[in-house]
């Protein structure tokens, strides 16, 4: 077994792995970037990219279905399910090959390639060939796909997303399991390519969505158009042939359904890749899942007693939010601070900000409603604003009018504070209200902005106005708040 000794060790090669070694090596030539799978992140192989390309194929079918609705007469649409299949694959490759040009540029002497364990605190052992001496480490191993065992009748008609986007056509038909961000929109799309789709939940989640009155719309919306049931009743999952045979209430009649699918897309949660790391050979403090405890502020590792330590975590492989900005900066504090250990320096955390890209998109900025009353204890101090995009101008206009969005702001301060949004195109506001909350502007401030007419802002600036009027601000408002104000 060969020997090395190093500064900074990052396992895995994913955004965040990739983010931290630029970030490490800033402080040292001595950094070696090690990765146990296919190199080229999960966003551009199976996540980000190749969902959207998909999206976008459907978007097109969609909208040339829809152009009667504006007096524009198309044929009949006929979707080519091997050419939707070969552009995805084209162009996903081409994003990975970008990808593989940035860890190309890392020279070899600083790559490794295999699993890596730990041996001990300071030691990990790759691929059975190699013995890996660190000062610090970063963890940055990712995510992968889970699904309750249940699933497995399906035998190998189970697929993830991953698997998606290695088919070579479109299926007949898909059961998915999952009504949250790759359910819907990896479900959407499919529906809109001719694919015979029925959704499943548990639980009644639905999307980011945690504010009642913005999921029952988003709920009412989705399913004018394609089968969802977020609480679904599934009594039975069989194997018949080459089918998956589904048994399950009707969520409007309750009457009890058989059907056959050519697939079951499981959506239904990512587990972080942290089990085969041999965790308890590093002396680090877990929860109950096997996720290392760790400050999000530095990404740095607790150990067994609690104290801080050598070994950092970034991106999905500490669960906290699976998007890829949020791994590309984590993994850039985490590397820092590999770097410049034992001095620390806490990283700027962002606004956290979601997107989905259904139609009518989903978005999600700061915190939520129920998370804010949480944290003010009880005390009556977040206002609500709302507008719908069922009669916005522009929405109007371009035929793209259902929409609902919720703002909140804090009484006494005004300042914004979080926003739920369910509309058209709202991947925009959602990033505008994100940039607006890292500037702790109030809602009367963000109202001086300008507004171009006719945009579909103008429906936020309605929304704005809402929660501008909803607000009660005063010195006394101002001081109960503060009294009662968030972690009471």
């Amino acid at each position: 077994m060969q020997q090395r000794e190093v500064d900074i060790a990052i396992i895995g090669a994913g955004s965040a792995g990739l983010s931290a070694w630029h970030a490490a090596r800033k402080h040292s030539d001595s950094v070696l970037l090690i990765e146990g799978g296919a190199y080229g992140t999960t966003c551009a192989r199976v996540g980000c990219m190749p969902s959207k390309l998909l999206i976008a194929a459907a978007e097109s079918a969609h909208h040339a279905r829809d152009a009667g609705g504006f007096g524009v007469r198309v044929g009949p649409v006929e979707v080519d399910g091997r050419a939707v299949m070969e552009r995805v694959q084209h162009e996903r490759d081409g994003f990975v090959g970008r990808v593989m040009k940035t860890v190309e540029r890392i020279g070899e002497e600083n790559r490794l390639e295999g699993h890596a364990r730990f041996d001990d605190p300071h030691t990990l052992i790759v691929g059975e060939h190699t013995r890996v001496t660190a000062r610090t480490i970063v963890i940055a191993t990712g995510s992968r796909g889970t699904w309750p065992g249940l699933f497995e009748a399906a035998g190998d008609r189970l697929v993830i997303n991953d698997d998606v986007f290695e088919w070579d056509d479109l299926p007949e038909s898909v059961a998915v399991f999952g009504p949250g961000v790759i359910g819907l929109e990896l479900g959407q799309a499919l529906h809109r390519l001719g694919v015979r789709l029925r959704v499943f939940g548990v639980g009644g989640a639905l999307g980011p969505f945690q504010d009642e009155a913005v999921r029952d719309y988003a709920d009412r919306t989705f399913n004018e158009e394609f089968y969802v049931d977020p609480d679904a009743k599934v009594e039975c999952i069989e194997r018949d042939g080459d089918a998956v045979v589904i048994t399950f209430l009707e969520r409007d009649t309750g009457e009890r359904l058989t059907e056959r699918f050519d697939y079951l897309l499981a959506a239904t949660g990512r587990r972080p890749n942290v089990d085969r790391l041999d965790l308890e050979k590093a002396g680090l403090a877990v929860d109950d899942k096997g996720v290392p405890h760790y400050n999000r502020f530095t990404l740095q590792c607790l150990n067994a007693d609690e104290s801080p330590g050598h070994i950092f975590i970034a991106g999905d492989a500490n669960q906290e939010l699976p998007l890829l900005h949020v791994a590309n900066t984590e993994g850039r504090i985490a590397g820092d601070n590999a770097g410049r250990y034992p001095e620390l320096r806490a990283g700027t955390r962002n606004a956290p900000l979601a997107v989905v890209f259904t139609d009518p998109q989903m978005a999600t900025v700061g915190t939520s409603r129920a998370k804010l009353e949480s944290q003010y204890g009880g005390c009556d101090c977040i206002a609500t604003g709302q507008a719908s995009f069922e009669d916005q101008g522009r929405a109007i206009v371009i035929r793209q009018n259902r929409g609902l969005m919720r703002l909140y702001a804090e009484h006494g301060s005004g300042q914004f504070l979080g926003a739920e949004l369910f509309g058209p195109r709202v991947e925009h506001m959602a990033h505008l209200l994100a940039w607006m909350l890292e500037q702790k502007l109030s809602v009367s401030r963000i109202l001086e902005m300008p507004f171009y007419h006719p945009v579909l802002e103008e429906g936020l600036r309605s929304a704005l106005h809402d929660l501008n009027a909803s607000l009660r601000q005063g010195p006394a408002i101002t001081e109960r708040c503060m009294e009662c104000g968030p972690g009471d």
